[in-house]
């Protein structure tokens, strides 16, 4: 079967991707590309498993869907290309992460090292019509990121699951967590973030959480050149 994932999920996945619904999923994802403006560009569906492998995933930040202007998404939540305005989303992230560890925000948007040290910044739907939020919503992605937290959920090394929102929490009931760490709030987005977004730490008690599993500690500060 040709690769669609280069490294371990490649494997965890493979079963999946033979199932009917991944099967009518691609077909529908086809006729989309062929057809229409979709993000990310086909290449990047899959960065953020790419970038992150089985093994080496730490955290889980989890996202609802590619954000759908150009140039914007490649394939990680929450992050943008570099050269590309920083989201309001992503804005108060960076608040947070500056009151939370004083890391002051650097003036672009891509998360990629965040993803190289072990953060799977994952979407619940992993592509997007211009302009048309969650217009792949009901599609198959689901089924296939719900089995994603599934198998990191049996994971015998545990994990940190960062949920930001009502639609990431409700994975909850997938996750044990007898097992991993869950750390919730409201989303960062500028409609909810002073709810409870921010003030809530995510990232120093994400970090503390890695030591007591006897793991190294994320560096969030992003490089300031991308």
């Amino acid at each position: 079967m040709k690769k669609i994932i280069h490294n371990s999920w490649q494997e965890v996945l493979e079963e999946e991707f033979q199932q009917p619904y991944y099967l009518e999923l691609r077909e529908f994802l086809k006729q989309e590309y062929r057809t229409q403006k979709i993000y990310p560009d086909m290449f990047h569906i899959f960065e953020a498993l790419e970038k992150t492998p089985y093994e080496k995933v730490k955290i889980v930040i989890l996202g609802q869907d590619p954000y759908h202007g150009p140039n914007q998404a490649h394939g990680l939540s929450f992050s943008v290309q570099p050269g590309v305005r920083i989201p309001p989303s992503l804005k108060n992230i960076y608040k947070e992460l500056q009151e939370d560890l004083g890391i002051p925000p650097v003036d672009h948007g891509y998360l990629t090292s965040w993803a190289e040290q072990g953060v799977l910044l994952l979407n619940t739907v992993l592509t997007v019509r211009e302009g048309q939020a969650y217009s792949h919503r009901g599609k198959g992605w689901e089924q296939l990121t719900d089995t994603i937290i599934q198998k990191l959920n049996d994971r015998p090394d545990p994990v940190v699951f960062i949920l930001w929102g009502k639609p990431a929490q409700q994975k909850i009931a997938m996750i044990d967590t007898n097992k991993h760490v869950i750390i919730r709030s409201v989303h960062p987005s500028p409609l909810s973030a002073h709810r409870g977004f921010f003030g809530s730490r995510p990232f120093s008690q994400a970090n503390q959480a890695l030591l007591s599993m006897g793991k190294e500690p994320i560096n969030w500060q992003l490089p300031t050149k991308v």
